[in-house]
């Protein structure tokens, strides 16, 4: 490797810099969307001197890129503990092979004082980790919901189709058209006793209806952390993608991208919360939150109508329980299900026994 390399821990106050004086975002490729940075350093639990990243440079050409932050651990003492998750993990192809990738990484979990979390990982790392001391926290499904033939997916599968791509696209708005009006007429009786108010913001009757829901997440949850969580300012949409000067390692920026949360009320009374984001075709859930099990399938069929109505065309959770009930109850073409595993380092000490990671913790798309 050259002797011009350079390897940088990124605090959150040197991001704040960075944001102020456009460092990033002056070449073809972007560490993450400047809209991600700011709404990053937004984040009041994170404090000036902590790490938000490491970035390898071999003169000013960005190299490699570690995207991590702080967060709070849920402890039995009811004293957060403090974390670092660790997002994701580039290396630029000329360097795959290089110790690089070993190099950023070990910086990263060195400056976090090995305080790290991994919500999942790549298979092409697995046997990485398998070498490394860390230790599996929890096993779950990750679903993908097709509620159409997805056209790119069979061209990724079979190399051969990407000939007849025209006949597959038209096929797939097809049978995604058959699929969403059946379902529509499905659900149409069943919410009309429903109303959806729309927020950008909780507020404290929303705030006592989710707080008690979130007891048990790894993730200690505050009505300001949720707040943070769900605002859509961290998504930048450009209606001409091609001028945009620039692309990023992090998702964000998008000519079709953007976050709904809602309150799913009943009579008068709230019953369910969602927050969602689209992102082309795909309908990514952050939270899904409801108190009774009585009212558990209205808030699947609230969801179902946002879904719809959007015109998107596959789901995204990890909860396996709200995959399977909307598998159940509606018509769907097939679900992709793949095994993700969280691990934490072995000097994270974490009380698993009381607390569980979800799909809202470390969800940060």
């Amino acid at each position: 490797m050259s002797k011009d390399l350079q390897v940088i821990g990124v605090t959150k106050k040197m991001l704040s810099e960075a944001i102020d004086k456009n460092t990033y975002w002056k070449n073809d490729l972007a560490p993450l969307p400047k809209s991600k940075a700011l709404w990053l350093v937004a984040n009041g639990r994170i404090n000036d001197d902590d790490y938000c990243g490491v970035i390898g440079y071999e003169g000013d050409k960005m190299i490699s890129f570690i995207f991590m932050f702080p967060d709070l651990l849920n402890a039995k003492d009811n004293k957060p503990k403090k974390v670092y998750w660790m997002i994701s993990w580039w290396v630029h192809k000329t360097y795959k092979d290089t110790v690089l990738g070993t190099y950023i990484y070990n910086e990263a979990v060195n400056l976090t004082r090995k305080q790290i979390l991994i919500k999942s990982y790549a298979e092409n790392v697995n046997t990485f980790y398998e070498k490394q001391p860390f230790k599996v926290i929890a096993s779950r499904l990750r679903h993908t919901i097709f509620f159409s033939l997805d056209a790119s997916m069979l061209i990724g599968r079979f190399k051969f189709l990407k000939s007849f791509k025209f006949i597959l696209d038209g096929m797939d708005g097809f049978v995604g058209l058959v699929i969403r009006i059946f379902n529509a007429a499905k659900l149409k009786n069943k919410v009309k006793e429903l109303s959806y108010e729309y927020i950008n913001r909780l507020d404290d009757d929303t705030w006592e209806f989710i707080r008690p829901l979130c007891d048990k997440d790894l993730i200690y949850k505050t009505k300001e952390y949720v707040n943070w969580q769900i605002d859509s300012g961290q998504y930048l949409q450009t209606p001409v993608p091609k001028r945009h000067p620039h692309k990023s390692l992090q998702t964000g920026i998008s000519n079709n991208i953007y976050l709904h949360n809602l309150k799913i009320i009943k009579a008068g009374r709230l019953i369910g919360f969602l927050s969602y984001v689209v992102n082309f075709n795909e309908f990514n859930i952050k939270y899904f939150l409801v108190q009774d099990d009585e009212n558990y399938d209205l808030c699947i069929d609230a969801l179902m109508e946002n879904f719809i109505k959007h015109k998107t065309t596959f789901i995204f959770t990890d909860d396996t329980k709200l995959s399977d009930n909307i598998t159940k109850r509606y018509k769907t073409i097939f679900t992709h299900k793949v095994t993700k595993k969280g691990l934490a380092h072995n000097d994270t000490k974490i009380d698993i026994d009381n607390v569980m990671m979800l799909n809202r913790d470390g969800h940060f798309y």
